[in-house]
C-alpha cells in the first residue's frame, strides 16, 4: 500500500475543542492511516491516506461540511 500526506490549514483561531474533533473525525475515514494537528503550528494537520482508498478531495469535503474555511497544502 503507497501512503500519501498533505497539509489542511485551517484559520489559526478556530477553538482547540474543533481541532480535535476534526482531527478526530478525519482520522476515523474510510482510507485515512492519521490525522493530526501540529504542536508547534496549530493551524496545520497533517493527513496520511492510502489514495487508493480515498480522495485528499473527499478529506477536504468533509472539513468544508463543517463550515470551516481551509486550505490543501501538498507535500
Amino acid at each position: 500500500m503507497d501512503l500519501a500526506d498533505f497539509l489542511i490549514n485551517v484559520h489559526p483561531e478556530l477553538p482547540m475543542n474543533e481541532r480535535a474533533q476534526l482531527e478526530d473525525e478525519i482520522g476515523h475515514m474510510e482510507g485515512v492511516v492519521s490525522a493530526c494537528f501540529n504542536p508547534n503550528h496549530p493551524h496545520m494537520m497533517t493527513v496520511t491516506y492510502n489514495p487508493d482508498a480515498i480522495s485528499s478531495s473527499k478529506v477536504m469535503a468533509q472539513v468544508g461540511k463543517h463550515g470551516i474555511e481551509a486550505s490543501k497544502v501538498g507535500l
